[in-house]
């Protein structure tokens, strides 16, 4: 059976698995009867890494993965995340500091844990300043609800700030960044991946498969139950794209040809960035899981990695002028003009 490899999350971190599993199916597509066997399976090749969220199922994944962890042996490393529209919070998210507060303390109930090994601020509201974020943090590490914190979704340029401010306040820096990353979409790497480099911030990729295109099941039309088939807006924003859909063919054929699975390589590919330290699977069945397992044991070659990195350019995605509607550029700003 594969055995699920550690790496030390950060500088001197905890020993994360490589194979982090992604809980966000949990409570939807996913019942619990199934996402029991998907974490018995994980646990059994050695899995120590489960992450979750507050929105994922309106608290679900939460509830289930706490109910589920409660009958391990040696309880898993844990990570949520808050700072979008969650239960029981009458708003619409942000990271102002009493929000954050609440909704840590509510995934800390929902998880049933002492305390939660890593808390993601999910998404940046670009509006609450980073002395107040990083104050709730440390006061909520400061009462033992989470032992570290880290972001995804934030703007490379704002990783040096938040060490800045952690660091004038006396709080400690960020441990973990879980950014966007697969082989068709190479936005972390001209700022993210070197920023994380330089401060010692461990790397836990998420969407590896690209919301499942990366596995050639595009290749001949829309699959029913895909989600692309049932209109997933974050797909139809960003990977379902004939660009994107015609470069994943080009992986597939090449996989095939070697008798190998397309998805088994765009996981590798990712993995052999040595700035990553984990990547997210998201499984909604145990069969899914398997087949990143499959993928850890494959060998991954020079050839490989010219292939692949080949279809896409270095900090590009394949779309020309495409930028994620969620996360636009803001850079130009004009002033009042004649």
């Amino acid at each position: 059976m594969t055995k699920i490899e550690t790496r030390p999350l950060g500088v001197n971190g905890a020993p994360i698995c490589r194979l982090a599993l992604g809980a966000m199916m949990f409570g939807d597509r996913t019942d619990e009867t199934e996402a029991a066997r998907i974490m018995e399976a994980y646990g059994a090749a050695g899995g120590n890494f489960i992450d979750t969220a507050d929105t994922y199922a309106d608290g679900a994944s939460e509830r289930i993965v706490g109910r589920l962890i409660a009958q391990w042996e040696n309880r898993p490393f844990i990570a949520t995340k808050g700072g979008n529209k969650a239960p029981g919070i009458d708003d619409e998210g942000g990271i102002g500091p009493e929000r954050i507060v609440r909704a840590a303390r509510q995934s800390q109930e929902r998880l049933g844990v002492e305390q939660i090994d890593l808390y993601y601020l999910h998404r940046d509201d670009n509006v609450t300043p980073l002395d107040e974020v990083i104050g709730a943090l440390g006061a909520l590490m400061a009462q033992g609800v989470i032992a570290r914190w880290g972001f995804s979704n934030f703007r490379p340029w704002k990783i040096a700030e938040m060490v800045r401010v952690a660091d004038r306040l006396g709080v400690a820096r960020p441990v973990a960044a879980q950014p966007y990353y697969h082989l068709l979409n190479r936005t972390a790497e001209p700022d993210l991946f070197p920023a994380c480099r330089h401060f010692g911030i461990g790397v836990v990729c998420y969407s590896p498969l690209a919301r499942g295109v990366l596995t050639g099941k595009y290749g001949h039309g829309t699959p029913e139950g895909s989600r692309a088939a049932r209109g997933d807006r974050r797909m139809l924003e960003t990977e379902f794209q004939p660009e994107t859909i015609a470069r994943a063919a080009k992986l597939t054929d090449y996989a095939r040809a070697s008798g190998r699975d397309p998805a088994v390589l765009a996981i590798q590919w990712v993995l052999a960035n040595s700035a990553v330290t984990s990547v997210l699977a998201g499984p909604r069945t145990k069969e899914q899981l398997d087949a990143y397992l499959d993928a850890l044991p494959v060998s991954y070659t020079a050839q490989d990695e010219a292939f692949l990195s080949g279809l896409c350019a270095p900090g590009h995605i394949p779309v020309p002028e495409q930028n994620d509607p969620r996360y636009p550029p803001h850079g130009r700003r004009t002033g009042p003009l004649a």
